[in-house]
């Protein structure tokens, strides 16, 4: 069983991955050779405080941004041969987003704002219906699928967008602050969740500033000035 798992192919795999970022003759080195491998089934946090290139890093991840120099491998696949339709696609049906701001569309209920990916695949409504209600029973929300962003709570409203992470079913998902918003009762409970998702086989990764949410990850990584530390700086040590 070892070997075996020794030779499966990771979900993710980036070698020396850079990114620079020019402004005339001004050169910002965002991320340094950074090289990460995350498992199917893995739950990593990554760590660091404002400006230390998790961002970066999440977006390389999520196939938002192109890196300057160095490899990422998606499920064995390298990135920079994949067209940009090809990358959309993978991003709309291998990749889900969690974002700390939720990312609601106001005026669309839960149900509306879950089906929304699908619409963009050209998905049938009945069949948007009823994948969006079964996500949304899955996060624990069936009594609130028609209730607009407004007329929910944060966690309620952070609840909708897992669910609208998970309407595709993703091998990956990103989650970016999830529980940033929140207090800290609700992003437990947030947390929770998606410790949930993770036993199910859903490969996960957290980027945070919040050292007890890292605490909760099977992994851990922490990122300063563009650089990953497999060990939290010192500053940190204690807190």
């Amino acid at each position: 069983m070892e070997a075996q798992a020794a030779l499966s192919t990771p979900v993710v795999e980036l070698e020396a991955i850079s990114k620079t970022y020019a402004s005339g003759r001004v050169h910002v080195d965002a991320l340094r050779g950074v090289d990460l491998r995350i498992e199917k089934g893995d739950l990593l946090a990554i760590l660091g405080p404002s400006g230390s290139g998790k961002t970066t890093l999440m977006e390389i991840l999520g196939c938002l941004l192109q890196p300057t120099s160095g490899v990422y491998r998606f499920h064995g696949r390298p990135i920079h041969t994949i067209k940009t339709d090809g990358l959309a696609r993978l991003r709309g049906e291998e990749i889900g987003f969690v974002f700390q701001s939720f990312n609601l569309l106001p005026r669309l209920t839960a149900v509306e704002n879950v089906e929304l990916p699908l619409s963009y695949r050209r998905v049938g409504r009945r069949e948007r219906r009823q994948r969006a209600l079964e996500v949304l029973d899955t996060v624990r929300l069936s009594e609130r699928t028609k209730h607009l962003p407004a007329e929910m709570s944060g966690g309620e409203r952070q609840r909708v967008a897992i669910a609208r992470a998970l309407i595709n079913a993703p091998s990956f998902i990103l989650a970016d602050e999830p529980t940033g918003n929140l207090d800290t009762r609700t992003g437990a409970e947030i947390m929770e969740l998606l410790h949930a998702l993770n036993a199910d086989g859903t490969t996960i990764v957290v980027v945070t500033h919040d050292l007890a949410i890292g605490d909760q990850a099977k992994q851990r990584l922490y990122i300063r000035d563009g650089e990953v530390q497999h060990h939290p700086p010192e500053e940190w040590v204690g807190r």
